[in-house]
């Protein structure tokens, strides 16, 4: 199962802070999506690092304006990421108390593999305890630019990456 668009993301993250009840099955009602890691995908989140603030650059450029902003950001290291096919590892953070799959507080590029101390820095910083999602991302179109960008309506580029109704997905808490 492939969710294409940032809604079916949030929907899906979101699905998991329904009440089980909520979540009965009948013949027509597909599985609900669950987070975590699976055989050939997976995110290891025990011990992850955070450094010092450090100050980021960005420019932003659309259509034929940029905008430049900087501030500070904190970076995060993540101990190991395996991805079948090059991909990206995202984190959306919690918005109203509820993880978000539409904003993209950092992301960075994967090789397919196993990546060890995967650095993500995330703008602006988060105070320790704030709550996101990191997940897998693939790169749909192999171009190594993360293209969390709607190609038709609620569908976005690079598809979050699931193994059957898991989503290789975690909620953290900022150290």
């Amino acid at each position: 199962m492939h969710f294409k668009s940032a809604g079916a993301v949030a929907l899906a993250i979101g699905a998991l802070l329904l009440p089980t009840a909520a979540m009965a099955q009948d013949a027509e009602t597909p599985p609900p999506v669950q987070l975590g890691n699976g055989e050939k995908n997976w995110i290891i989140v025990d011990g992850i690092e955070r450094s010092n603030a450090s100050t980021y650059t960005e420019v932003r450029a659309t259509n034929d304006a940029q905008a430049l902003r900087r501030g500070d950001g904190v970076t995060l290291t993540i101990p190991e990421v395996h991805i079948e096919g090059d991909g990206w590892l995202v984190m959306h953070p919690f918005v109203g108390g509820k993880p978000s799959g539409t904003y993209v507080a950092g992301y960075t590029f994967v090789e397919s593999g196993t990546n060890t101390d995967v650095a993500i820095t995330l703008n602006p910083a988060p105070a320790s305890g704030d709550m996101y999602v990191v997940m897998l991302h693939k790169d749909a179109n192999e171009d190594r630019v993360f293209d969390f960008v709607f190609v038709a309506e609620n569908v976005v580029e690079d598809e979050a990456v699931f193994e059957g109704t898991t989503m290789i997905a975690h909620i953290v808490a900022v150290p």
